[in-house]
């Protein structure tokens, strides 16, 4: 019983994220490279990284997640985990 109850629940949410991925096709293009960049930077490189200035197009894209609440917080919903636990396993957060 409680497989099954897993299974529709895993199926609801691939389907939903489906939905939305094709809703905002540059949001999971960016929302993938960061990802990406956290998943492959070193823990040094990340540190390093957090002290350099923001591109021109790193700026734009805040600016725009900045400007739209609900943007923003399916952008956040995409990268929180991944990022976060990259973060605290480099001491980024405490």
């Amino acid at each position: 019983m409680t497989t099954r109850v897993v299974y529709l629940a895993m199926v609801l949410t691939l389907m939903s994220t489906g939905i939305v991925g094709a809703q905002h096709p540059v949001l999971d293009a960016l929302a993938g490279r960061v990802v990406e960049k956290y998943q492959q930077s070193s823990c040094e490189q990340l540190w390093q990284a957090r002290e350099k200035p923001k591109s021109a197009r790193e700026q734009e894209a805040i600016q725009l997640l900045r400007g739209d609440p609900q943007l923003r917080a399916e952008f956040i919903n995409k990268i929180a985990a991944p990022v976060a636990n990259k973060m605290f396993e480099c001491g980024l957060v405490p």
